[in-house]
Order: structure tokens, then C-alpha cells, then sequence
């Protein structure tokens, strides 16, 4: 059975370390919104920090590597149709119309800039792709329509109870649906990391006006990062009876990168 009423109260104050998170790892979490989210924040601002997403995408190679591995998930599909939520700069299914040549990719994000944006584009000219405004909890398609849903780097965005939506949603309409995104670590490693990361962050941001808004965010993301206690427990409130595969992306990165796969039984 997918979540109820009761769930979705519980998930509202679930904590992003996950259920049975110490006192610790609850305080060093935020309610904050990035300036992604805000609705009172200039439109040029959110896009810098796509822009600045993107190029350190590029720079270290994440894009690529975030689409060999969703490739992978559908390696013995020949037209494998996949759904990207939460596309933001739409990198992601370029690089993965480049890699496989029979993909059917529908590019979505729930701000209509940004799909604009990767529709006047080299991904929105390609006859294999779709652009379209979507909200991740309110998906516009039948059950099953997609081989896979993927949801990368932005996962972190939505407050546990919407993220439980997102969930259902996803592995509603795709056989498999994978999170992408920074894995929260155990809270004295956070500690640690965010101790480190301060200081240089506050250097950074006084030397370089055109850096503090993706300074912001970055700090904000790393406090709103789940836990894989988490995303296993978001997992059984969508559904107690999906999978969830927990596997590394990239393990050089301050705050590791790492996937879920969720999976219906069947699938």
C-alpha cells in the first residue's frame, strides 16, 4: 500500500539523516530554501546558479558520469524511453542522447525559464527529445510509460513529505527510478566537513560577488542532503513493497555522491 494520511504527517518532521537521527545530525539541517526554490528572488540569480552548476559539471565531469551510469540501468532496452525530472540545465539528457542512440528522452523541470531554456537548445532540437513544465508529484503519464525516471542532483530540493510524493509518482510511470544526488554523511563527519569548508567558502564569497549565490546554495544543499536511512524510509512510506539499491557515483567529492534505484517487485 502506498503511504497514508499518518505517513505523510510523520514525514513532514522526519529528519534528513532519517528516523533514528542523532541530536546532532538534526541540528546540522536546515529549513532554508536554496535560491532555486524562491519565489522572491530575481530570475537572473537562479540563473547564475545554473550556470555555475554547470560549468562544475563539466569541469569535473559529472554530467558524463551521471549518464553513463543511467544509461547502464537500461543497457538491454534498444529505445529506451527515459523521463528526466528536475532537468535544470537539461546536461544530463544531453549527454545521454549522446551516449545511447536510441533513447526517447522528455526533459522536464517544474520552472518554465529552464525549460525554455534547454528547448532553444541543442537538446530541444533533437528529434529523440521532449521539453515539457513538470511538477516530480504530479507527473503527466500513463503507468509504466517510461524504462526509467531519473531525478539527479536536485532530489534535495523537496521537504521529505513531497519527496515520498515524487517517489510514487515516479515508480508510477517507470519501471526503475533512480536519485542521483550528494548522500548525507553521519553528522560528525558533516561537522568536520562544513568546519573545513567555512572558512573558504566565506574567502570565496567576499573576493567574488558573481560566486555568492551558488556559495549559497551549495552551503544549503549540503544541510539538506538525505541519508541513505532516509531515502530508505521515504522508500517504504511510498511503498513498502519497492527496493531500494543504494550505489556510488562519485567518491571524490567532499560530500560523496551516490544513487538509489527504486524498483517495484517485477520490474
Amino acid at each position: 500500500m502506498p503511504y497514508s494520511t499518518n505517513d505523510i504527517v510523520e514525514l513532514q518532521h522526519m529528519p534528513r539523516g532519517g528516523p533514528t537521527a542523532g541530536w546532532l545530525d538534526r541540528v546540522l539541517q536546515t529549513d532554508r530554501l536554496e535560491y532555486l526554490d524562491r519565489d522572491d528572488v530575481p530570475e537572473e540569480v537562479k540563473q547564475a546558479v545554473i550556470s555555475a552548476i554547470r560549468r562544475f559539471g563539466e569541469r569535473v565531469g559529472i554530467h558524463e558520469r551521471f549518464a553513463r551510469f543511467s544509461v547502464d540501468l537500461v543497457g538491454d532496452v534498444a529505445e529506451p524511453k527515459i523521463l528526466e525530472l528536475g532537468a535544470g540545465h537539461g546536461e544530463l539528457s544531453a549527454q545521454i542522447l549522446a551516449l545511447h542512440p536510441g533513447a526517447q528522452v522528455t526533459v522536464t523541470d517544474i520552472n518554465p525559464t529552464l525549460v525554455m531554456n534547454i528547448a532553444s537548445g541543442p537538446v530541444g532540437q533533437n528529434p529523440r527529445a521532449t521539453t515539457q513544465v513538470m511538477d516530480a508529484t504530479d507527473i503527466d503519464s500513463a503507468d509504466g510509460s517510461y524504462d526509467l525516471v531519473v531525478f539527479a542532483g536536485s532530489f534535495h530540493h523537496l521537504p521529505p513529505a513531497t519527496a515520498c510524493r515524487a517517489i510514487v509518482e515516479a515508480t508510477r510511470v517507470g519501471k526503475q527510478f533512480v536519485v542521483i544526488d550528494g548522500m548525507r554523511p553521519p553528522a560528525a563527519v558533516l561537522l568536520m566537513l562544513l568546519g573545513l569548508a567555512l572558512p573558504v567558502i566565506g574567502v570565496v564569497a567576499a573576493l567574488s560577488s558573481k560566486r555568492r549565490p551558488a556559495l549559497h546554495d551549495s552551503l544549503i544543499s549540503s544541510l539538506r542532503f538525505y541519508s541513505k536511512s532516509a531515502f530508505t524510509a521515504l522508500g517504504r512510506a511510498a511503498d513498502p513493497a519497492l527496493s531500494a539499491n543504494f550505489l556510488p557515483i562519485h567518491r571524490f567529492m567532499p560530500i560523496g555522491l551516490g544513487a538509489v534505484v527504486y524498483r517495484k517487485p517485477g520490474r
